[in-house]
């Protein structure tokens, strides 16, 4: 392939990549309206939050953007695998005395490492509730002559140490995956927005100071929900 082909085909996957990257970001936003739920007490809590997973699982348009999702996490992840292969053979010497800090920041310099983190916690987390929910046995909920699945049962009992004597690591690599899901998003937001061409002095500003706060806010969001579990269980 041509110089010009290869620039052409880069160029195409970071389009692809920030695409799929900001498609990520309103379902992660989706995911925690319907997780923060768990903070509910009592049977209301466990009811509210039983029937979003059933929601979540049946209906049929929440079921087509579910696997578009999972498209996009693996078009994703391919995609950044491939960009990071291709930069290292584009560069596949490093000046000596050429300091990554001064160029960018560690997020940036790191992003293959913690999309590493990331997944680990998705496979984990699917894993364990996902799969669960689908394929598993799972205790069940009657709600006004209707049987749920109680993935809310299954959630709590998972973070509780009285319960599941791995509870502890659980909210441990939980807590650490959105530490790696909130320093993905520091450098991805805005460079995603960057990669389409969309820059602009009035309104990147803007966007890069919105970014870092999503990746603040919905990661950190995330976290408390099972340290509030495990702390509220032990």
């Amino acid at each position: 392939m041509s110089s010009s082909g290869i620039l052409k085909s880069s160029i195409a996957k970071k389009y692809a990549m920030a695409l799929t990257g900001l498609f990520l970001c309103l379902f992660l936003v989706g995911h925690l309206l319907g997780n923060l739920q768990l903070f509910i007490p009592g049977e209301e809590g466990q009811t509210a939050f039983n029937e979003y997973a059933l929601f979540m699982t049946t209906f049929p348009a929440v079921k087509v953007l579910s696997y578009l999702t999972y498209a996009s996490v693996l078009f994703h992840l391919v995609d950044g695998v491939v960009l990071t292969m291709q930069n290292r053979k584009a560069r596949p010497v490093r000046y000596a005395v050429e300091k990554g800090s001064a160029n960018s920041g560690w997020s940036s310099r790191n992003m293959a490492v913690l999309g590493t983190i990331v997944l680990v916690f998705i496979v984990t987390h699917m894993q364990n509730f996902w799969w669960r929910m689908h394929f598993g046995d799972m205790p069940t909920q009657m709600v006004n002559g209707q049987e749920l699945k109680d993935l809310h049962t299954v959630v709590l009992n998972f973070f509780d140490p009285a319960v599941n004597g791995m509870a502890l690591g659980a909210t441990a690599l939980y807590v650490l995956g959105m530490c790696g899901l909130g320093f993905h998003l520091w450098h991805g937001f805005g460079s995603a927005f960057q990669s389409m061409g969309l820059r602009h002095d009035g309104y990147t500003p803007l966007i890069e100071k919105a970014g870092k706060a999503f990746a603040v806010v919905v990661p950190a969001a995330f976290a408390s929900i099972p340290l509030y579990l495990f702390l509220t269980q032990a």
